[in-house]
């Protein structure tokens, strides 16, 4: 798989203005990103940029704290996908994990996942807040629930995506289940480290210079200005 293949082009500032979604989609239609993600707000207007690509549509949901009610949560999802989400990335109520009330974090993730109409559901777990133990515990959840995705972070607590963790979901989830990293994905290195720990996914905000920073595998020996961002030169001399 392409690298931009893995890349959830994230934009979840509360600043972010029109032009900045704008700018997100051009940027994830130039590049063939996997997907925008943002804020329930902005969906509509991501679906209509976004418009006969093959870009997908993603939000976030009970985020980035994850304690709302599961009832509140299973309304924004279903008002997300009737907006026009094809992905939906829900935080768990990391307080009910504490409190070892693990039925409620599973009857939670079934909910939202019955209710999106078999669009793409994605987990966030928030590892910087958990042990080791609370980490195998959630994948074992994830495991259970079939869900599409499990997620490392929000990128908004202590943390974000490291490796060691990937490593650790990776080595206990089911055939299924796939893993996305996101957090503190800033460059070419770090997201090569988690897609080699296991990471199917990545979420950042950093995708276009992790792009371009990539090594071409081409020379353009044509005679203009080549403004070529893939693999292959997809530009063409002047007749």
């Amino acid at each position: 798989m392409e690298l931009n293949n893995y890349i959830d082009h994230t934009n979840l500032k509360n600043t972010a203005t029109l032009k900045d979604i704008e700018t997100l989609c051009n940027e994830a239609i130039k590049f063939h990103f996997a997907s925008v993600c943002v804020y329930p707000y902005y969906v509509k207007l991501a679906k209509e940029l976004l418009k006969g690509t093959s870009v997908e549509v993603c939000t976030v949901i009970g985020f980035p704290m994850g304690m709302n009610t599961k009832e509140v949560k299973v309304y924004e999802a279903i008002d997300a996908v009737s907006n026009g989400a094809n992905e939906i990335d829900m935080v768990i109520n990391i307080a009910a994990l504490k409190n070892k009330d693990y039925e409620y974090v599973k009857d939670e993730i079934e909910e939202i996942r019955d209710a999106i109409d078999g669009k793409t559901l994605k987990v966030i777990i928030e590892t910087c807040l958990l042990t080791k133990e609370e980490i195998i515990k959630m994948t074992e959840i994830c495991n259970e629930t079939f869900v599409n995705f499990i997620k490392t972070s929000t990128g908004f607590s202590e943390y974000g995506a490291r490796v060691e963790d990937v490593e650790l979901i990776n080595k206990h989830k089911g055939e299924v289940l796939e893993i996305k990293a996101s957090g503190g994905i800033r460059d070419l290195e770090t997201m090569e480290a988690m897609i080699k720990a296991g990471a199917t996914r990545i979420g950042t905000s950093s995708g276009v210079s992790i792009m371009k920073s990539k090594p071409k595998k081409h020379e353009c020996h044509h005679d203009h200005e080549c403004h070529c961002d893939e693999d292959e030169c997809e530009c063409h001399e002047h007749e």
